[in-house]
């Protein structure tokens, strides 16, 4: 399909209208929060999922609804092939890419004597790999330069229980973002990542302790647990051209819970 006319570049102009912006697993949670953000401001979207077709079905409406354009495509990020799928299919849709927002997320909680080779594996190949994979297929479609935000976790300093493949993945995803940062500068790309607390999703219900860890994130100088709007508001602002100084930075959103000793 013929690419999209560009707005030029997005550190000079305001708004996302008809810029592109593509988020890994975006038909829920978090993703589809900040899918639905920019789609509400004029973008149009592309996104990918794993397994739930009715929950990406209706993801796409809700942001179809906006009157902008979203691509729906199934893709394993664990697989280099499927990337490419997905990359080529964002070529073939729109032609460039102005925002990656890298929210794909997966993993085994167990501790980690307990945790299986393929369990690492499984949650480095997703959290980190893909994250890697994805800013570089992106950076080619960022014609006009452009965004790159990694969602991670406090669990990447903070040590939580039966996180420790998840946690470490988003220690090396923070990692990354800073080299990537450094290293796509010269494409005018940013790079910027957002941790989350405690955030307010569908997630939480992969812990045995939900109940606790819900308790534990409502105690923010907010009065409330932070929400995935509270995410893609933050990822809204950090592809604005007020953030354009804001750069290899790991923000955090937490209502101010980590300020408190516990």
């Amino acid at each position: 399909m013929e690419a999209l006319p560009s707005n030029g570049s997005p550190m000079e102009n305001k708004g996302f209208k008809s810029k592109v912006v593509l988020v890994t697993g975006g038909s829920r949670g978090i993703g589809k929060g900040v899918a639905l953000e920019f789609a509400k401001q004029g973008a149009h979207i592309a996104f990918n999922y794993l397994r739930n077709e009715k929950a990406a079905e209706e993801t796409q409406k809700e942001i179809e609804a906006f009157g902008v354009r979203c691509l729906r495509m199934r893709a394993h990020l664990g697989d280099t092939t499927k990337i490419k799928r997905l990359f080529d299919a964002v070529r073939h849709e729109y032609g460039r890419l102005d925002v990656l927002v890298n929210n794909a997320a997966s993993g085994v909680n167990l501790p980690a004597d307990e945790l299986q080779e393929k369990h690492w594996d499984w949650t480095m190949g997703i959290n980190v790999k893909a994250g890697w994979l994805c800013a570089i297929e992106a950076s080619e479609l960022m014609i006009d330069g452009g965004h790159i935000i990694n969602i991670t976790s406090e669990g990447s300093r903070k040590v939580l229980p039966n996180y420790f493949a998840v946690g470490t993945s988003k220690a090396a995803l923070e990692a990354v973002t800073r080299y990537l940062a450094v290293e796509l500068a010269s494409k005018d790309i940013s790079v910027n990542a957002v941790s989350g607390g405690y955030v307010q999703t569908g997630a939480l219900d992969a812990f045995p302790d939900k109940e606790k860890m819900v308790a534990e994130g409502q105690k923010t100088l907010g009065g409330r647990m932070v929400t995935a709007q509270d995410i893609a508001d933050t990822v809204i602002f950090l592809c604005s051209p007020h953030a354009d100084m804001i750069r290899g930075q790991i923000i955090l959103v937490d209502g101010g819970a980590t300020l408190r000793a516990h």
